[in-house]
Parts: structure tokens; sequence; C-alpha cells
């Protein structure tokens, strides 16, 4: 088979490689489109060495065709089109004895510990592999993974229908949060982030978006006076690396500022560096600060939504390449953030 692998951090090229053997109660995907990540961007550059081994083929976000069912699965059948949770865990840590898969001790991701989706086949676990009615594109299931993580931040921040809600950056998970949380409430939705283009990007597809560039802008001012002096009820950091700008508290920190008494911080920005906060203002406000990492089955949640037609990510991509060009899906997003999000390989 084809497929798209590093064999030098900053390097990709589509080479033949062997297909996977199907196993009992696997399922193998024919990919037809693959997403690529901001973790596969940080994969590309070497940033996750150790845990990623090369030679390697990424893709954590993607979706097919079943191709081959293995003995013991029942739930999907050869032809069905399909997607697959990337999320392997060990069943047997503190985490996961709790139920709480996404804090697995050993949690380990196919596409990122394992090779993923950046491939014309890939075997997953049965239990990983969800049917995609037909009513939904190809496109869009190739974008179900992200939605699941904006579905699984939402319900880590117990987001209401009546809330108004904070998301701090417009990123590819920043994004997909405001899809998410576009079906749970029907307050106010602020967008902050220093990209104009990508403010740009969200409220084309929400046109009632209230976004602030916080290159010009002071968002806690700005929030505070658009709420009448309350604040928002929720604020979902996802920005991770900060970029930091003059009169500006970092994104965490601006997220405490905004939001009302007791109300809530969900962060989920994976950046590098310590962060500086200051409890008082926390406590002050009695306010819950609680973290959100990949999904926890919100799969269906965000299959139902796209079937249903209440969300539509197909907005959130700036590109779509053949396998042969993932060097330059990579380059694109490295070199113009601004105006690439969501860049997908057909595969």
């Amino acid at each position: 088979m084809k497929a798209a692998i590093i064999r030098k951090y900053g390097t990709i090229s589509a080479e033949e490689t062997a297909k996977p053997v199907l196993q009992d109660n696997y399922v193998l995907v024919r990919v037809r489109y693959a997403s690529i990540c901001g973790s596969d961007q940080h994969l590309f550059k070497g940033e996750f060495h150790p845990r990623t081994q090369l030679p390697m083929i990424p893709g954590h976000e993607f979706a097919g065709i079943a191709e081959e069912v293995g003995k013991g699965v029942t739930h999907v059948r050869p032809g069905d089109k399909v997607t697959v949770d990337p999320i392997l865990w060990c069943g047997h840590c503190a985490a996961c004895q709790a139920g709480h898969y996404p804090a697995c001790t050993t949690l380990k991701l196919i596409g990122i510990d394992i090779n993923g989706g950046f491939a014309e086949y890939v075997a997953a676990p049965a239990h990983t592999v969800y049917k995609v009615p037909e009513t939904i594109s190809d496109e869009a299931a190739a974008l179900i993974e992200v939605l699941s993580i904006g579905f699984h931040a939402s319900a880590r921040s117990g987001l209401k229908e009546s809330d108004n809600l904070l998301i701090m950056g417009g990123g590819k998970v920043g994004q997909s949060i405001l899809h998410a949380a576009s079906t749970i409430t029907k307050g106010k939705i602020f967008m902050v982030d220093m990209l104009e283009e990508r403010l740009s990007l969200a409220r084309a597809s929400f046109p009632d978006l209230i976004t602030l560039n916080t290159l010009h802008t002071d968002p806690v001012t700005a929030i505070r006076e658009m709420t009448g002096g309350r604040g928002v009820d929720v604020a979902i950091e996802a920005v991770g690396h900060e970029v930091a700008i003059e009169n500006r508290l970092n994104p965490v920190r601006t997220s405490i500022q905004s939001i009302k008494g007791g109300g809530t911080v969900c962060v989920l920005g994976l950046g590098d560096h310590p962060v500086e906060i200051l409890m008082k203002e926390l406590i002050w406000k009695e306010a819950k600060i609680i973290a959100s990492r990949v999904s926890h089955g919100e799969f269906a949640k965000a299959i139902d939504a796209l079937e249903k037609k209440k969300v539509n990510p197909l907005g959130m991509i700036t590109g779509i390449l053949n396998l042969e060009d993932a060097q330059k899906g990579f380059d694109m997003l490295e070199k113009d953030p601004a105006n690439h999000l969501k860049i997908l390989l057909k595969i």
C-alpha cells in the first residue's frame, strides 16, 4: 500500500509499505481522507520524541470504508463508511478502572504511538470503529475526531443551554469547541485570538459569534462590558503555546478573569511552559478550574450532530491535497498558520 512516512523529523514522503494484516476483532479500513492535526505538526517536528519512534505513519483523524472485518466483528460490515477513535487505553490502571479512559496512565493513540491514517489502509481494534451514515460527506467524516474533542471539552466544562461562553483560541481545537458548543448553549459565545483570519473563518460559519482580537482589544474588559459586568459562565482555554502580548494576560489568567463568580475554566491547550496564575482570583470567585484531554466516547455525539446537520465543519477545511503532497501540507500549516487551519489528505 501507499503511505506517507516520516523517516526523518521535518520530512514526510509517500512510499510503498506493507499493508496491515487483519486480526480477529479488528477492522481493516480503506482510508479516504485524513486530516493533519496540530499534534501531527508537533510529531512532524520531533516534539513527541521519544514517545514517537521513526519510521512513523502519522494520522489520527481519518475516515474511510470498512474493507474487511475480522472474526468477532458484528457492528460494521465490509463496505460501511466508518471512522476510527484513535484512543487506546490499558483498561487496568486506576483511571481506567474508574472508567476515566482519557486519563489512562499509558494512553496511546493510533497515528502517534502506532502507525495511523496517512495510508491507504489502517487496521483498527473493532471497538474503536464507528459506522458513519452515508449522508455525512467523506470530508466531514475525517473531522469527527476533532469534533469529538470539542464535545468532550464542552461536557467537561459543564456547559449548559443558558450559559455564556468564552473560547480562548481560534485554532483547530478552538473552532471544534465552537461547533460543539453551538449545539448546547443559546447564550453568547465569545472567541479570542490574535489572528484576524481565524476569527473571520469562525464568523463565516457563526455570524452571531462575538470575536475579539487580543492585539487590539482587552478581552477581559470587553467581555465584562458585554455581559453587564457579570462575566461568562464558562471559559475554555485552547491556546496552548501562547504568544506574549504587551498589556495582556496569558490565556488561562484571561479566562479566570473573564468568568463570573462560581464560573468554570476548562483548560486543554497543551503548552510546554509553566503558566502563571494568581490563585486568589480563583478563590475570590470560588471558581472551578478543570482540564480536558482527547475525548471519551463523544464520537457518537459528533456523528449525531453531523447527521442532523447541527454542525457543518467543512468551513474549517482550508485545503485538500493528495497523499503525495503531505510535505506541502505540513509546510503550509507551518508557514501560514493564519490562513490554513485543517488540511485534508485525499488518500
